[in-house]
């Protein structure tokens, strides 16, 4: 049971500390160890070319050398998938996507070829997977080589049939003949849109773009948000087959957005706080568990690394919990979602107040300093005001230049928990045996909570067992601890677990025997007493044994309730057990070896006895066939009978019964066929000479 108590104690700390999950990390080197164990070829390349890029793609964001050679085989493949005519729009997609980044030694004439079957696709398609495809594809193309003509001559057209496909709540069609609008959909039309931009070979009508701007701020009408600030899209009622969970939808939202926010002039009116949301939604989800969600996760955070609507910052926490015994630093430190470096600026504490009660701060308005060889900003000392407990620190950043406030969110406040822990000090602790009727102590011993404790107590029914205490902070205050349990465990094992109150200063529990008798089962003898406080911000939390206490307690009446039965220990029920020594009998007295030798030979008599006889006599082979098939048969019955006789020799030397038993079932089988052919054989030839 102590461990249990012990074990709870560790887990309330924890649990506490976990209420920090909010604070959000950019991206370290667990990611790129989990990239690299996420992304791991087999037999030298990925499954498909999608596959293959977005390992690529990642290994590039994250800036991992080490990387799976797969260039060779890559190049193959990028290289079949470009010259088949067989390739689908998605094929050649993906093909294009990774050779925009191995680099494939392609020719002119494939890629001219290419362009001009995706140009004839755009022109008729009417679906927007295939809008989606071909555009991206031909984007690719443009990027990759300049001499081929990747433009598209009509692309107002272009803009308007895709932009058919939108709702008015700012989501899309798949195509015109599905009623159902997504949000995943729209992220992908927004992508093929700002394809359709870049590939005009004209000036595009400015209103589409303005109203496909107004369909972007419908479409972050619909965004839903944590509680931890984070911001996300999720699917709504689609087809089975097209629906998308939160993370390949927000994934698909930010490439569309970023992707056209690029190619047109002015600004979307989105409030930075979404985009910092979007950022807080990726960072919280750690990291995720299949290569997809990885990729979705991580390129989602390269495009609002580098996106021209709103770079987000990330407030983030070396460490929440502080210590005024080690007299720790608080540190801040402000980074791009990938870990860049954050322009100029300032990290303002602008309050602290402890856990649950906002209207009471403990600090006001504190500027951090700047630690630029760390890139840390930090408090050196803690206000004389904060003493160990759990407090919520509200951060402001503030951008020095003002033409970063256009480029950057930080997202205004920003709330962490933070614990701050420290030694607190016992004092007073003492345990007695005190008279019920009178209150005189009868035997009382002081406590030493910090160090050893062997106190031995005796008392009965009519008496009291007292255990007092107090409990201050470092800077003198009451400390009231998540737990103070005082618990008496009988030597038959039978536990018994009090709570320790508190009135003002003092904590004190007073057990009364002659109210407890039946709650202890009437059981006299030794008692072992034991104390535990514990809290998340106490440094020298204890579970400690204080010593014993001998009952004598009245007899159990015969209604009284009987102790309950001790669960049985697992390791004493199917732990090892003991050994098993025998002393085995002495072997019997055996004959004298030539004796043994002797009887050997009398056995052996009747087997010379039989070889002298078919010497004198002679071997009559006259009934032996002189056909080739009988002879034949005739052959291997008798060697099946000397294999027998072999048999029975080798299971007297080696062999065990199982074995020999199984053997002979084969031969046995054996020796009754080609047994059954010779005696056939011979019976028909005596037939035959009978009526000859």
């Amino acid at each position: 049971m102590a461990g249990s108590l012990a074990g709870f104690l560790v887990l309330v700390l924890a649990v506490s500390i976990s209420e920090a999950a909010s604070i959000f990390q950019p991206i370290s080197d667990s990611h790129r160890s989990a990239a690299l164990e996420l992304f791991a070829p087999t037999d030298g390349s990925f499954g498909s070319l999608e596959e293959t890029y977005e390992a690529l793609r990642t290994f590039e964001i994250l800036g991992i050398k080490e990387k799976p050679d797969i260039t060779t085989g890559s190049c193959q493949s990028v290289s079949e998938t470009l010259g088949s005519s067989s390739s689908t729009t998605e094929d050649l997609f993906h093909a294009l996507k990774v050779n925009s980044i191995l680099k494939c030694n392609v020719d002119e004439e494939i890629f001219q070829g290419v362009a001009s079957g995706l140009k004839a696709v755009v022109n008729d398609a009417s679906s927007l997977l295939d809008f989606y495809y071909s555009i991206g594809s031909l984007v690719l193309i443009k990027d990759q080589t300049s001499k081929v003509d990747a433009l598209l001559g009509d692309a107002d057209g272009i803009f308007r049939s895709i932009k058919a496909l939108s709702q008015s709540d700012g989501r899309w069609r798949y195509s015109s003949n599905n009623p159902e609008s997504s949000t995943y959909a729209a992220g992908l039309a927004l992508e093929a849109l700002a394809g359709v931009v870049s590939l005009a070979s004209s000036d595009l009508d400015q209103s589409l773009i303005v109203t496909l701007k107004n369909d972007i701020v419908k479409l972050f009408d619909s965004i839903e948000k944590y509680d931890d600030g984070s911001f996300y899209f999720d699917e709504k009622l689609v087809d089975a087959r097209e629906h998308q969970g939160p993370l390949s939808t927000t994934s698909s939202v930010v490439q569309g957005l970023t992707a056209f926010a690029s190619v047109t002039s002015g600004s979307i009116n989105l409030p930075g706080d979404k985009i910092l949301g979007l950022a807080k939604f990726f960072l919280g989800i750690g990291i995720p568990g299949n290569p997809k969600d990885f990729f979705n996760q991580v390129n989602s955070l390269a495009i609002l690394e580098s996106n021209r609507v709103s770079v987000p910052l990330i407030l983030s926490l070396p460490a929440t919990v502080l210590s005024l015994t080690k007299k720790d630093q608080l540190k801040v430190k402000v980074n791009t979602v990938l870990g860049s470096s954050a322009p100029p600026l300032t990290v303002k504490l602008v309050r602290a107040f402890i856990s649950g009660s906002k209207d009471s701060s403990v600090i006001k308005s504190l500027k951090l300093e700047f630690d630029p060889e760390n890139a840390v900003h930090f408090l050196d000392v803690l206000p004389k005001s904060v003493d160990v407990g759990s407090y919520q620190f509200v951060f402001e950043i503030v951008l020095d230049d003002s033409v970063d406030k256009k480029v950057y969110a930080t997202g205004g406040q920003t709330q962490v928990p933070i614990f701050v822990t420290g030694v607190v000090k016992i004092d007073n602790a003492e345990i007695a045996v005190v008279d019920s009727d009178l209150g005189s102590v009868e035997a009382q011993k002081k406590l030493d909570l910090a160090g050893e404790n062997s106190v031995s107590l005796s008392a009965n029914h009519l008496q009291k067992l007292r255990l007092s205490f107090q409990l201050t902070t470092p800077l003198g205050s009451i400390f009231k601890p998540h737990q103070a349990f005082l618990k008496l465990r009988h030597e038959t094992k039978v536990e018994h677990i009090f709570v320790v109150g508190n009135s003002g200063k003092q904590f004190e529990i007073i057990l009364d025997f002659l109210g407890l008798v039946e709650k202890f089962f009437y059981l006299s003898g030794r008692y072992d007493i034991q104390f535990t406080v514990g809290d998340a911000v106490m440094e020298n939390s204890f579970l400690q044994d204080v010593g014993r206490v001998e009952l004598d307690l009245p007899e159990a009446p015969e209604k009284a309730p009987r102790p309950p039965l001790q669960p049985v220990d697992p390791y004493s029920r199917y732990g090892p057990k003991a050994e098993i020594t025998h002393i085995f009998r002495a072997p019997e007295k055996r004959p004298p070896k030539e004796l043994s030798l002797a009887f050997l030979g009398l056995t052996l008599l009747p087997f010379i006895g039989f070889l002298i006889g078919l010497l004198r006599i002679g071997v009559n082979l006259k009934n032996f066939p002189t056909s080739a098939l009988p002879a034949t048969f005739a052959v291997l019955f008798h060697l099946g009978i000397a294999a027998v006789l072999l048999l029975y020799v080798l299971f007297w030397l080696k062999l065990d019964l199982f074995t020999t038993l199984k053997t002979l079932g084969f031969l046995g089988v054996f020796l009754m066929f080609v047994g059954h052919r010779i005696l056939s054989h011979l019976a028909s030839t005596s037939s035959k000479l009978k009526s000859a």
